[in-house]
């Protein structure tokens, strides 16, 4: 039985060590930033550090969509190695990505008819994303078959909690992910929007938190009452360039719930053109949405 091949997007936001170690293929967004093209692939093309000083600079980045002919080539190469493919794409409720993967594997399908190609829809992104894949990965590496894989994503993925807290929504409602009227609160005086992500894979301004502190207090909560197993499973933290704020959410989870583990890594491009700096997100699976 052929090994599966796990591929996504960069908007997994796993750490690139871990992809690379895992040999794990994907595809990024592309991100126009300071008058230039850059792909969003885990720091390579433009580092965290310059793509977060441009944020604070006020610089605005654009992205725009994986295309059908990215995905037909990616789709195409990975087919050599004669073993099914799984995408695990981010949401569709959050970018025509994954629309772009159906049109790739329907013209790969009507060249190749024996093409092995799964798609999944996750209804996820950012490091919610990255935790499937994660978890997708290891099964594969134990030497699960790609229905058993398929059926455990399909299964878990609509109890992934995704909990952002975001210092405004300017780069959400310039993306058109959230309401001009929404957007509104984003302006008032230490007023953290909540974000999370809904059954339809869409993002909502679920509430708003005043001050920091009581906004990362907001997602320890939301572990708290809805985690699915509040030890031995992987929890996710990804941070808008305030790996402090993301350490400290860490630390009182881990205090209180030990022996998990955790995935902490920086918002790649692809999803801090739309959430910003200060962004930070607590990513688990509960017991739904």
């Amino acid at each position: 039985m052929a090994i599966p091949i796990i591929m996504t997007d960069a908007s997994c936001d796993l750490p690139g060590s871990f992809m690379e170690k895992n040999n794990i293929p994907f595809l990024g967004l592309m991100c126009h930033f300071k008058n230039k093209d850059y792909e969003d692939n885990f720091g390579k093309s433009l580092s965290y550090e310059e793509f977060y000083k441009g944020l604070e600079n006020g610089e605005i980045p654009y992205t725009s969509q994986i295309n059908e002919y990215r995905f037909t080539e990616k789709f195409k190469e990975l087919l050599k190695q004669k073993r099914p493919i799984i995408y695990i794409g981010m949401s569709s409720g959050i970018s025509g990505t994954f629309n772009s993967s159906k049109l790739a594997k329907n013209a790969i399908l009507s060249e190749f008819e024996d093409a092995d190609i799964t798609l999944i829809d996750s209804k996820s992104s950012s490091i919610g994303l990255g935790i499937l894949v994660y978890y997708a990965c290891k099964m594969a590496q134990q030497g699960l078959s790609k229905d058993e894989i398929v059926n455990w994503v399909n299964n878990n993925m609509l109890k992934m909690n995704h909990w952002f807290v975001v210092e405004d929504l300017k780069h959400l409602k310039r993306g058109g992910r959230i309401s001009s009227s929404k957007a509104v609160i984003g302006t008032l005086l230490d007023v953290k929007p909540i974000i999370y992500i809904e059954n339809e894979g869409e993002l909502k301004n679920v509430t708003n938190v005043r001050g920091r502190k009581k906004a990362i207090k907001y997602l320890v909560e939301r572990f708290r009452e809805r985690a699915l197993d509040n030890k031995n499973q992987v929890i996710g933290i990804s941070h808008g360039n305030c790996i402090e704020d993301a350490k400290l959410l860490k630390n009182i989870i881990e205090r209180e719930f030990p022996n998990n583990k955790f995935i902490i890594n920086t918002l790649g491009m692809g999803m801090a053109a739309h959430c910003g700096s200060g962004m930070l997100s607590l990513c688990f699976l509960g017991n739904k949405r």
